[in-house]
């Protein structure tokens, strides 16, 4: 073999593994950015489903709280609330995503937890309310919709913090969000 050729294929040899290193490297990156932003998508998208369910309750126990509303009528709605808490909580759990948001998202995770008693607090209160004798009960029943009302608010107000706090530490976390961010 001349040396010629030996030089050529330690060069070619050389030159593949710069550019298997590169591509390794590479995949990586994209790796670390794919997780970063689907965490980020799916972290918005809990966030708004949250909202919008416990939203919508915290308007029945308001108007329960308010005297407008029966607790009979908003009962179902307690329990579908309930139930789409704990399902909501299950999928925070499940999420995986970069390790700074590991806190915020137990945070949220914890806070559904919270938002869970809230609720039964509220539907504790309205059982109170429809006992037969209304006039021992009914300051314990006010009582336990009224701190259940304002702790499924503090519970929604946390959540859309510890959301917008994870989704903006998933956006620092991808590599690829932080390059378009440099000035050239």
């Amino acid at each position: 073999m001349e040396s010629a050729q030996v030089v050529g294929l330690i060069g070619f040899v050389l030159v593949a593994a710069v550019v298997a290193l590169a591509a390794r490297r590479t995949g990586a990156v994209l790796q670390r950015t794919r997780v970063a932003e689907s965490f980020r998508g799916d972290v918005a998208d809990l966030a708004r489903r949250i909202e919008h369910s416990l939203g919508d309750v915290s308007v029945l126990i308001d108007a329960l709280r308010r005297r407008s509303a029966e607790p009979d009528d908003v009962r179902p709605s307690l329990e579908a609330a309930r139930d789409a808490v704990e399902r909501y909580a299950d999928e925070a759990r499940a999420m995986h995503g970069p390790r700074s948001t590991a806190g915020h998202r137990q945070a949220m995770v914890a806070e559904l937890e919270r938002a869970g008693r809230a609720l039964e607090l509220v539907d504790h209160g309205c059982a109170l309310a429809l006992l037969g004798r209304r006039l021992e009960h009914a300051p314990e029943a006010e009582t336990s919709i009224k701190r259940g009302y304002l702790n499924l608010i503090h519970a929604r107000e946390s959540i859309a913090e510890h959301a917008a706090a994870a989704v903006t530490e998933a956006e620092d976390a991808s590599p690829v969000r932080r390059l378009g961010r440099r000035a050239p």
